[in-house]
C-alpha cells in the first residue's frame, strides 16, 4: 500500500527540513569530460582557467606512488596519524591540533555544523568564497553579510558591530566569522593587524588559506597555538595540484579538537588522498618550484591583461586575477571565450558586477587566452 492510500494527501517533500527544501544549490565548476561534451571540443583543445586549478598537476612522484600502492582494499587510518605527523612538520603546529579532511570544504562544513544551532549566525564578508554562506544556510543558520570595501578589504569596524548583534526573530548568537587570505575571488591579503583586531571578538574566526602558498606573506597557522578562537583551513588542491583527490586540513585550538574527532566521519579521508598528501609533503621542494612558476605567470598574466582596453585587472596574491569588464557584457565575453575553447569564471553579483576571474595557467595557456581576448575585441 502506498502512503497516499493510507488516508489523506501525502507529499514526501514534506519530510525534508524546511530550510533544506528552500536552499539554493551551490554551482560548482564542471570538469573536463562535461565541458568537452558541452563545447563540442576535445579535452586537448580546452584551456581551463575557470577553477583556480594547478595547471601542472601533482608532482610526478604522486602519480608513481599511487600506481604502486597495494592496499586500496584496506580501510584508511581513521586518525590519519602519519599524515598529521607530516603536516605537523610542515606547518610547525603540533599534530594533536591538526584535522585532515575530505577537501577544505569538509572542514568548513564541520565547523558550521559543530557550532551553529538553528537560528545562530555567522558573519560573511562578500564578495568571497560562496561555500561559507552555503554551509551556514545548510545547517539552518543565518548569514550576516558585511560587504567588503571597494578595494575588497574587510570592513573591520562593520564586522565588529555585526559581531555584537542578535539575530532577528530567533535571538540566536553570532558565533562564526569567515575570512579568506588571499581572498577568493579578489586575491587581496588580510593584514596581520586587522586579523588580530578581529580575533579580539567573541567569535570563532575561520581563516581560509587555500591560496596562501602563492602569497607574498606567510601562513598564520602557527597563530592557532596561542589563540583560542582561530581555526586555519588549508588545502592540497591548489599548490599541490591534487584537487581531484579532495584533501584538506584544519589547524584548530586544543579545546576544539576532541569535539571534531567525535563529530567527523571515521574514514573521511580516503587512502589515495592520504598517500598523495604524504608524497606531496615529501616533495615540497618540487611543489615550491611549481608555485614560483605559477606566481611568475600570474604576474605576466596581470601585465598582459592591462593591455586589453575593456578589462580592469586587480593585483592578486593568489593564483588568479580578477577583472572588471567595461563597455561590454562579461557574460557574453565568457561565452565568446568558451566558444574558442578558453574557460574563465564569470561573476555578476554585488561587489562583482560584470566581472571575470582568470586562473594563472601555463605560459602557452596565457598566450591562448590573450589571443582569444584580442580576437573578440
Amino acid at each position: 500500500m502506498k502512503a497516499s492510500e493510507m488516508g489523506g494527501e501525502f507529499h514526501p517533500e514534506g519530510l525534508l527540513r524546511s530550510h533544506v527544501a528552500a536552499l539554493a544549490p551551490y554551482a560548482p565548476i564542471h570538469p573536463f569530460e562535461v565541458l568537452s561534451r558541452e563545447l563540442g571540443l576535445s579535452v586537448e583543445q580546452i584551456v581551463k582557467l575557470d577553477a583556480n586549478e594547478n595547471p601542472y598537476g601533482p608532482v610526478p612522484a604522486v602519480v608513481d606512488v599511487l600506481a604502486e600502492y597495494s592496499y586500496y582494499h584496506i580501510y584508511p587510518d581513521p586518525q590519519q596519524t602519519e599524515l598529521r605527523e607530516a603536516l605537523s612538520r610542515y606547518t610547525g603546529v603540533d599534530a594533536a591540533q591538526i584535522l585532515p579532511t575530505h577537501g577544505a570544504d569538509e572542514a568548513l562544513d564541520y565547523l558550521c555544523r559543530i557550532a551553529l544551532d538553528p537560528g545562530d549566525a555567522a558573519i560573511n564578508c562578500p564578495p568571497t568564497f560562496g561555500m561559507y554562506s552555503f554551509d551556514v544556510e545548510l545547517t539552518g543558520g543565518t548569514v550576516i553579510d558585511v560587504p567588503r570595501r571597494h578595494d575588497f578589504s574587510v570592513d573591520v569596524a562593520a564586522v565588529e558591530t555585526a559581531a555584537t548583534a542578535r539575530v532577528a526573530a530567533t535571538d540566536g548568537r553570532v558565533k562564526l566569522l569567515f575570512l579568506t587570505s588571499p581572498n577568493n575571488p579578489s586575491g587581496n591579503w588580510l593584514p596581520d593587524d586587522e586579523l588580530r583586531r578581529l580575533l579580539a571578538l567573541p567569535l570563532l574566526v575561520v581563516l581560509d588559506e587555500a591560496y596562501v602558498e602563492f602569497a607574498d606573506h606567510a601562513s598564520r597557522a602557527t597563530w592557532v597555538t596561542e589563540t583560542d578562537n582561530l581555526v586555519v583551513v588549508r588545502t592540497f588542491s591548489k599548490a599541490a595540484g591534487i584537487a581531484g583527490l579532495r584533501l584538506g586540513y584544519a589547524v584548530c585550538p586544543n579545546w576544539l579538537m576532541p569535539h571534531l574527532w567525535k563529530f567527523k566521519q571515521p574514514y573521511n579521508v580516503n587512502v589515495a588522498a592520504t598517500v598523495a598528501g604524504l608524497t606531496s609533503l615529501a616533495h615540497m621542494d618540487t611543489i615550491e618550484t611549481v608555485v614560483r612558476k605559477i606566481r611568475d605567470e600570474r604576474e605576466r598574466l596581470f601585465t598582459q591583461l592591462q593591455t586589453v582596453d575593456y578589462l580592469h585587472p586587480w593585483p592578486s596574491e593568489a593564483n588568479f586575477v580578477l577583472c572588471a569588464v567595461t563597455g561590454r557584457s562579461a557574460a557574453q565575453l565568457k561565452a565568446e571565450l568558451a566558444a574558442r575553447g578558453v574557460l574563465v569564471r564569470h561573476y555578476n553579483k554585488p561587489g562583482l558586477e560584470n566581472c571575470i576571474r582568470i586562473s594563472a595557467g601555463r605560459p602557452e595557456q596565457t598566450d591562448r587566452l590573450m589571443d582569444a581576448l584580442h580576437s573578440v575585441g
